[in-house]
């Protein structure tokens, strides 16, 4: 039977695709341009939800008209965390330049989990150049991942290997004597606890360490966890630093905890998600002293450096201890000196992806076309838009700071004279401002009191978006508190009938 070659799926007309094409880029950069004259957020109409529950398509549709679902179905509805008026759950903007080079990526289709090309070459770049901005040594190794919570993940791999030997990785932790335990602030973010889960080890194994008034650590009180849990037999690991956390954007004491990490023989392990590159502003960097003392540090490219999603990355002092965490010898990945088999250690040595997109690229261009003082800047000038913040809640009556602001995340609310109503009304405030589409703050909870949660991430926010938000805030606040109070005096005059 004669073999069809017809079967393909390029185009019978290159030229029509191009020209299509280049309609796809421009509505996108006209989208990133034009951001300001749209809505931050949008409800979903039920009619638009209802375009994503149809059957799967069995024959073919021009390109054309699925490009105009696009437009007209999917991106006036997203998340908003590219418009200058999001600021919830500290999530970074984006940038042309790295929109198109994710578009120069996808088009080489290459997989960086192993071989001999040059892909690999620009990653181990970025792992040199970032090595140098936390003055780690020319040795240390680097991986991109999805995101910090896979980054955490491989540390606490790679720091438990230390601590069992490597031997763990064929018997499993059944067949270890040692009972491992690890230590973080109250305010680490909660993945953290989750690389405990998937490691094996159990979110009761990691001792949660209250804060100081400055929302840190409190190191004494984590030398004295260490000690207790000596006391009873068990056997301290790993420590966990936070620059930049993920309620209010404090910074630990990390020269302590280096300290104390080094005093106790422990993996020193820093989750930077968004505030280890501070480290590229000059008025920023001294905040983190310490950083260069870890052994791993997990950070977000896609956060403060604005490039587009997702640029998760693991840098490892020690890449003998990150290779013997993750090297698997398999005959089907057999490593050559010649050839395109070759190139070894290959970065699926370092991690448990095999099958990895090209994020390199568009961190690549971000870092290239705009410059580390330029990129320091930009951070820079986030956390001095958070300060304007500051000063607008508290030259306000009517709003309260929550927390110390340590970066670019400001907790505030507005006041009610009613003892129960804030979190109700501040709730209110918040879903009124998504609805609203002026801003897109988020909610989290400090000292036990719902707070608005703004964090000043993306690069476009500007004092006139934080002016909008003050404005709105107090007009849904004076809105809600009203009502809010009025529904509570009347229950109140009923509970005394």
């Amino acid at each position: 039977m004669p073999v069809s070659d017809t079967e393909t799926l390029d185009p019978s007309d290159w030229q029509a695709l191009r020209a299509q094409g280049h309609r796809m880029l421009d509505d996108i950069l006209d989208y990133a341009e034009h951001l300001r004259e749209r809505p931050v957020w949008q409800p979903i109409p039920d009619a638009v939800r209802a375009q994503f529950r149809q059957t799967l398509p069995a024959g073919p549709s021009e390109l054309s008209a699925v490009h105009q679902q696009f437009m007209d179905h999917i991106l006036p509805y997203s998340v908003g965390n590219s418009h200058p008026g999001f600021m919830g759950w500290v999530q970074g903007g984006g940038n042309p330049v790295g929109t198109l080079a994710e578009m120069l990526a996808a088009g080489l289709n290459a997989n960086l989990g192993g071989r001999d090309h040059i892909p690999i070459e620009v990653e181990k770049q970025v792992t040199r150049w970032v090595s140098a901005l936390f003055d780690f040594p020319d040795t240390a190794s680097g991986l991109f991942v999805t995101g910090t919570s896979m980054a955490n993940f491989i540390a606490v791999l790679v720091a438990r290997a230390r601590a069992l030997g490597t031997q763990v990785r064929q018997t499993g932790l059944a067949a270890c004597t040692s009972r491992l335990v690890a230590y973080t602030s109250a305010g680490a973010h909660g993945c953290i606890a989750q690389a405990m889960d998937m490691a094996g080890l159990g979110m009761d194994a990691l001792r949660i360490i209250p804060m100081n008034a400055q929302f840190e650590m409190d190191t004494a009180l984590l030398q004295a966890a260490i000690q207790a849990d000596r006391a009873k037999g068990l056997t301290p690991f790993f420590i966990v630093g936070t620059a930049g956390s993920v309620d209010v954007g404090a910074i630990d004491d990390l020269d302590t905890l280096a300290d104390i990490a080094a005093q106790e023989q422990l993996w020193f392990h820093i989750d930077g998600a968004f505030g280890a590159l501070a480290m590229l502003s000059p008025a920023l960097a001294p905040r983190l002293n310490g950083i260069q003392r870890a052994d791993s540090i997990a950070f977000d490219f896609h956060k403060w450096l604005q490039v587009p999603y997702d640029a998760g990355f693991i840098l490892v002092r020690d890449s003998t201890a990150h290779y013997d965490t993750f090297a698997t010898p398999a005959s089907y990945l057999r490593r050559e000196t010649k050839g395109l088999a070759a190139g070894s250690p290959w970065p699926c040595d370092f991690g448990p992806d095999l099958s990895r997109g090209f994020r390199a690229l568009k961190t690549w261009f971000t870092i290239q076309v705009y410059g580390a003082d330029q990129l320091g800047r930009m951070i820079a000038h986030t956390c001095e838009v958070a300060q304007y913040l500051k000063q607008a809640v508290l030259a306000n009556p009517k709003l309260e700071l929550m927390a110390p602001v340590a970066l670019n995340i400001v907790c505030f609310r507005y006041r009610c004279n009613a003892p129960d109503v804030p979190d109700v009304v501040n709730a209110n405030i918040v879903v009124a401002l998504h609805e609203s589409g002026i801003s897109a703050p988020s909610t989290n909870t400090v000292n036990k009191q719902l707070v608005i949660r703004a964090a000043i991430v993306n690069h476009r926010t500007r004092t006139e978006d934080i002016d909008a938000l003050i404005a709105a805030t107090l007009r849904f606040g004076d809105q809600f508190s009203s009502t809010d109070q009025h529904a509570a005096s009347k229950q109140d005059d009923k509970s005394h009938e």
